[in-house]
């Protein structure tokens, strides 16, 4: 197996991974009304995924170059553990604003 493309790999699953984890935690401390550590943990989760975007961005421009990547199984985990992540991100960041709202964070904040 491509030594790059193994390591492109094991970034993206090892990024997403923290990605997810963070906005899971996230998630949590929404559900207990604490709005600020929730966004910090929102922008932890960006930040790793942001790194996870750029090995897969890498891959991608290769192959858009004609550089041929090699597909493996290894590979296809990563794409799909990102892309759960990202998922995983989306979702819970709507459902962050829906806390917000039940707790009525979005008016106290507006004034």
């Amino acid at each position: 197996m491509d030594d790059e493309i193994s390591l492109a790999s094991m970034t993206i699953i090892a990024n997403s991974g923290d990605a997810r984890s963070f906005a899971f935690q996230a998630l949590k401390e929404a559900k207990a009304g604490n709005f600020e550590k929730a966004e910090e943990l929102l922008s932890k989760s960006e930040e790793v995924a942001h790194v996870a975007h750029k090995a897969q961005t890498e891959l991608l421009f290769k192959e858009a170059n004609g550089e041929k990547q090699e597909i493996n199984v290894l590979l296809v985990h990563a794409q799909d553990h990102f892309m759960t992540s990202m998922l995983a991100y989306e979702l819970i960041k709507e459902i962050i604003f829906l806390y917000k709202k039940l707790y009525g964070y979005e008016k106290q904040n507006e004034n």
